[in-house]
């Protein structure tokens, strides 16, 4: 069985790359599962999805925690433990990152026993034009299973997409098959570490005994106080928001439109952004009256320990 867990932010695509996955293999004749795995998180917040083949009927259900492949479509997820990119991996596994730096740094740094391989996404998207992560790296993917077809892969890219226009399909074509080919040297890679690789066993369930509520309507009950302002969701951002006091008005609808109340006054009336909880959704600089707002590439902002700048 294949058990392939693609991991990215919310708005890469990550839910579309599973299913086009899926869709592939169960056009070369496999049983598929792909579901993807999130909450109410904006753009930004780490989520993945899973996709299972295999030619027998699939009986596993739930995350994968055994993968054969892990893709990351975003490597800024390796810095961060809570997303859990590299759970499971042994030396029967693959994983695909989507990253410019090259295969011999990613080795240093991680310390794997399996393979690593890197798709350059941004190269690509430099020839086609602006292509999801998630999208770019289902055709790498593909081919490191050795087992999708050039022409089944653009089957499910055109099912999948079948509610965009014509150029946006097209231009996803191009996109995944220019991956498929760059993986040709690497094709069937994960198929070919399967050969005595450990079995997964599903193991006994882990039952919690739940007591049983002595009131006539149960409701949760907070004990805590601001328990919200421990969880620091600006680890979510891949773009962040820069207010230019230059052009800022001082109109105050930034502060009022930020979802996540990130945004407050100073004494003289300007905003401040709290990036400590800021997520990146960039809503108060498509808001804003002036365009005092510009939009900043993370890895491009100074680093400061705590929120308030602005």
């Amino acid at each position: 069985m294949f058990r392939i867990r693609l991991h990215g932010r919310g708005g890469q695509g990550i839910k579309t790359a599973g299913r086009i996955l899926g869709s592939a293999l169960f056009a070369e004749g496999f049983e598929v599962q792909d579901a993807p795995r999130y909450g109410a998180e904006r753009r930004g917040a780490p989520i993945f999805a899973y996709v299972r083949a295999d030619h027998q009927t699939i009986c596993e259900r739930g995350v994968i925690h055994d993968p054969n492949l892990v893709v990351v479509a975003d490597e800024t997820l390796l810095d961060l433990p809570v997303s859990n990119v590299l759970e499971g991996l042994d030396g029967a596994a693959v994983l695909l990152i989507n990253s410019a730096r090259s295969v011999q740094d990613w080795c240093r740094q991680l310390r794997l026993p399996g393979p690593v391989t890197v798709l350059n996404g941004a190269a690509i998207a430099r020839e086609v034009g602006r292509i999801p992560a998630g999208a770019l790296c289902v055709g790498s993917a593909a081919r490191l299973l050795g087992v999708v077809s050039r022409d089944a892969l653009l089957q499910a890219v055109a099912e999948e997409l079948a509610g965009h226009d014509a150029a946006t399909i097209e231009a996803s074509q191009q996109a995944v098959l220019r991956a498929y080919d760059q993986f040709s040297s690497e094709t069937g890679l994960v198929q070919r570490l399967q050969i005595g690789a450990k079995k997964i066993s599903a193991g006994s369930p882990k039952w919690v005994e739940l007591g049983g509520e002595s009131l006539p309507q149960a409701a949760a009950v907070v004990t805590v106080a601001a328990t919200s302002r421990l969880v620091q969701t600006g680890l979510w951002r891949t773009r962040r928001p820069r207010i230019d006091r230059a052009l800022c008005s001082r109109c105050g609808l930034c502060r009022t439109l930020c979802p996540e109340g990130g945004i407050d006054l100073d004494s003289e009336g300007y905003p401040v952004i709290d990036y400590r909880y800021c997520k990146g959704c960039l809503l108060c600089a498509a808001q804003c009256p002036r365009r005092a707002i510009a939009i900043v590439e993370e890895r491009a902002a100074p680093k400061k320990p705590q929120g308030g700048e602005t």
